[in-house]
């Protein structure tokens, strides 16, 4: 008989092989929340994120955009009294809602997330213009053409090439990464 897993568990889960304690050992002190540079961006702080994890919010939490604004900074994982890695959360949940499908539109991390791991995929290596597309329309006109300006600037001193490098061994790079990701649409 298959069990059905909760979203806590799947999130536990997720975390398994992270550094630090697991969600469940969060005694809500806010002491992650107080040290977030981006909080005030975040619909929820990422103390709120776990409790809503452990209550199950599943729905609550997918719709969030606090993981897409974390800045990975570590201010939080570094003064955890119960050592969470709650960075380490941050970038899990951001894997599951593009794993799952499920993430508030309009945000540019999803889409910057796909074309990324896409791109390293094909060539092994990132590769700006290709990445551009994936959030340089989120700009308003004048932040538009201040980006295209800076790319033309940058292929005009050499420092942005025209087409991408390949990386040498691409097929044992991709079976590497295929143990790590699903490569499923990927390639």
């Amino acid at each position: 008989m298959t069990e059905t897993i909760t979203f806590r568990q799947e999130v536990l889960n997720l975390l398994h092989a992270s550094e630090g304690n697991p969600i469940n050992f969060c005694i809500q002190c806010g002491t992650c929340s107080g040290t977030c540079p981006v909080a005030g961006f975040m619909d929820h702080s990422p103390r709120q994120i776990i409790a809503m994890i452990n209550a199950g919010m599943k729905e609550e939490v997918m719709n969030s955009n606090t993981f897409w604004y974390c800045a990975s900074c570590y201010h939080c994982t570094v003064r955890c009294p119960q050592e969470i890695n709650i960075t380490g959360l941050m970038y899990a949940m951001k894997r599951y809602s593009i794993w799952k499908g499920k993430y508030k539109e309009g945000l540019i991390g999803p889409t910057f997330s796909e074309a990324f791991v896409k791109m390293i995929v094909r060539t092994g290596r990132s590769f700006e213009p290709v990445l551009a597309p994936s959030y340089i329309f989120s700009f308003n006109m004048r932040g538009f053409l201040q980006e295209v300006q800076n790319a033309t600037e940058l292929m005009l001193k050499g420092r942005l090439p025209l087409l991408p490098a390949r990386i040498k061994r691409l097929e044992k790079f991709r079976s590497v990464i295929g143990r790590i990701i699903p490569m499923g649409g990927l390639e």
